[in-house]
């Protein structure tokens, strides 16, 4: 009795196991038909900072006040807003009596320059900028598939297309790695912008590990909170395999393969030592691309000393040249609102399901790819 009892939790173990494999394959197939389709709609969200801190200050302030003092700065707003109403009425007799002259004007810039609404634009934009320069802000929560990837590219690409040689941007970066090659896009797409010419400065909250130091380090200047968790320049992969467990039940699985290394560790077939031993051998070669890539952004870094698969913490971090200073992004936001228009870029995306589940197989059964 005692046998069969083990053969039979054996047994919804291994069926458990097959599940969960079968599962993952459909929801494999199913995300790479989701790729295949049209990219779905989605926004582009901007806000103006400046704005938006001062309407808190303003709003602060107001709460703090005594129900007098309420009074009173209610009574004044409203003089304030009907004077302004009262020139807006003037402004508006005066340019509506000379509308139509300067409508024929505008048509005849028009008709002698094609191209004058660009030549406006761009010297609007120049004007602004001989005033303040701009700050970008943008935002990167980071999974083990990088699936922010779409919408980063998406807001680098908005903001090259109008940006100024003094504008500069922001990233608020919180990722502790995943996948080496959506990761390395994502290091690329934040390429684009210095190659652009644009000072590009990366904040950590939290954490920036393994491929998320991977696109830390492309910044010109790195900020770290004091416990910001930064580091792991190393890579890892993990497979499970139940080849023992298919071979006590009598289950036969085939695996043909055409090339020496194409298939070097499975999940259900028996390994190899020579297989064990080329899947290490590539593992040392993407850290070693690992390692060249972080020595190429970061000169002043001793690479051999960090690409240990160690983590510093901000300070600590400091301290090996891994960041540049320890800051928190909303400090240095808070800094940059006197000297800078601000403005926070969102592509507003929604996340698919099968990214969801596709992340919680890989937390059940370990990955196959190589994550950094």
């Amino acid at each position: 009795m005692e046998t069969l009892g083990l053969i039979s939790l054996e047994l919804i173990a291994f069926l458990a196991k097959t599940v969960i494999i079968v599962l993952s394959i459909i929801l494999v197939i199913k995300t790479i038909f989701e790729g295949a389709r049209a990219e779905q709609s989605s926004d582009l969200k901007v806000t103006h900072l400046n704005e938006k801190y001062k309407r808190q200050k303003i709003d602060l302030r107001y709460l703090l006040m005594t129900p007098e003092m309420r009074l009173f700065a209610e009574k004044k707003q409203l003089r304030e807003e009907k004077s302004a109403a009262k020139k807006k009425k003037k402004i508006a007799k005066k340019e509506f009596k000379s509308d139509q002259k300067k409508e024929a004007q505008v048509q005849t810039d028009t008709d002698q320059a094609s191209d004058s609404l660009d030549e406006v634009t761009a010297q609007a934009d120049h004007d602004q900028s001989q005033e303040k320069r701009r700050l970008f802000v943008l935002s990167f929560k980071g999974d083990i598939q990088a699936s922010a990837v779409e919408s980063l590219r998406r807001e680098i690409t908005a903001i090259i297309q109008i940006a100024q040689p003094e504008d500069e941007v922001l990233l608020r970066l919180n990722n502790s790695g995943g996948y080496v090659h959506t990761h390395g896009l994502a290091a690329s797409q934040l390429t684009r912008i210095t190659k652009a010419g644009y000072k590009l400065t990366i904040s950590i909250d939290q954490v920036a590990a393994s491929g998320g130091y991977m696109m830390a380090c492309v910044g010109h200047n790195i900020l770290a909170a004091p416990f910001a968790i930064i580091g792991s320049i190393g890579v890892v992969a993990q497979v499970p395999n139940v080849h023992r467990l298919l071979k006590k039940h009598e289950i036969d699985v085939e695996l043909h393969t055409a090339g020496q290394f194409k298939r070097t560790l499975t999940l259900l077939g028996e390994n190899t030592e020579e297989g064990r031993e080329k899947f290490i051998e590539d593992l040392h070669k993407t850290h070693d691309l690992f390692q060249d890539f972080v020595r190429s952004q970061r000169e002043k870094v001793n690479v051999e000393e960090v690409a240990t698969g160690e983590t510093w913490y901000g300070s600590s971090a400091l301290e090996v040249g891994l960041v540049d200073e320890v800051k928190t992004s909303d400090e240095f936001i808070l800094e940059c609102l006197t000297h800078y228009e601000i403005f926070s870029l969102e592509h507003q995306r929604k996340k698919r399901v099968s990214e969801k589940a596709l992340s919680l197989v890989h937390n059940l059964l370990g990955g196959r790819l190589p994550e950094v």
